[in-house]
């Protein structure tokens, strides 16, 4: 019945009131909603982790694009800063563009550095350093393996020597590294470069139940001091034991 009154409402109301009306009726659909960037909504995840807090220091392993499927949009458009890394040639022209505040590297992570194969598909999102988890992509109908290139890799540890602004504090690293996470996390010194929170991928869709036992990924952040604190379908958040609250 209430459809069936504003249907007719609009009809035969002025213009200017039917407006307000539409206005106020899309308000109320809104007013409780949250936008996010990220594929799981991993970044409504963090930003409640963090209070809404309006500025902070992030860093993105797997950073892919400035918005789409990105973790870190929204704390950037809010006032923080951080270091993008992203082993896509050219990836960085857009980082350079839309996150001039931002340190932004085009270069991959490994655990030994030096040049590896990436391979390049019709999906950026899930280009990956990683020959097993190609092979398993090939085999999906909707991914093609475009092309095969060298890319220049070094250790996380080097990259932070080298870019990190002295004294700045790490609230949270994302890694996103399509089935080279556990590499990218030997290849930081977790002592010197500790951030509050890390978000990781971790493709083997492990239940609650399993992680401790076989992710690989948990076994080495839990050996670090981190604990498993929340999860999404594909990706796991580790915040620090040794720090006693977010701030």
């Amino acid at each position: 019945m209430r459809k069936l009154l504003l249907k007719i409402a609009k009809k035969f109301l002025p213009k200017s009131f039917r407006e307000k009306l539409v206005d106020s009726q899309f308000n109320n659909k809104i007013e409780f909603s949250n936008k996010s960037f990220s594929q799981e909504g991993e970044d409504l995840i963090l930003d409640r982790f963090f209070n809404y807090k309006k500025s902070g220091f992030y860093i993105d392993v797997g950073a892919h694009h400035p918005r789409k499927f990105s973790n870190t949009h929204i704390f950037y458009a809010r006032g923080w800063r951080g270091i993008n890394i992203d082993a896509l040639p050219n990836s960085m022209d857009l980082f350079n563009s839309e996150r001039p505040g931002d340190i932004n590297l085009e270069v991959g992570v490994s655990k030994n550095g030096g040049e590896l194969t990436y391979f390049m598909f019709n999906q950026p999102a899930i280009n990956t350093f990683s020959e097993k988890e190609a092979k398993a992509k090939e085999a999906i109908e909707r991914y093609q393996l475009r092309e095969k290139v060298k890319v220049k890799t070094a250790p996380l540890k080097d990259l932070l020597d080298k870019h990190l602004p002295q004294q700045t504090k790490i609230d949270f690293i994302s890694i996103d590294v399509e089935g080279l996470d556990v590499e990218v996390i030997q290849s930081n010194d977790w002592d010197l470069y500790r951030p509050t929170m890390i978000l990781v991928e971790d493709l083997h869709k492990l239940s609650l139940v399993d992680i401790p036992e076989q992710s690989q990924i948990f076994k080495e952040l839990t050996g670090r001091d981190y604990e498993l604190v929340a999860k999404t379908y594909n990706t796991l958040f580790f915040k620090d034991r040794r720090k006693t609250a977010l701030s």
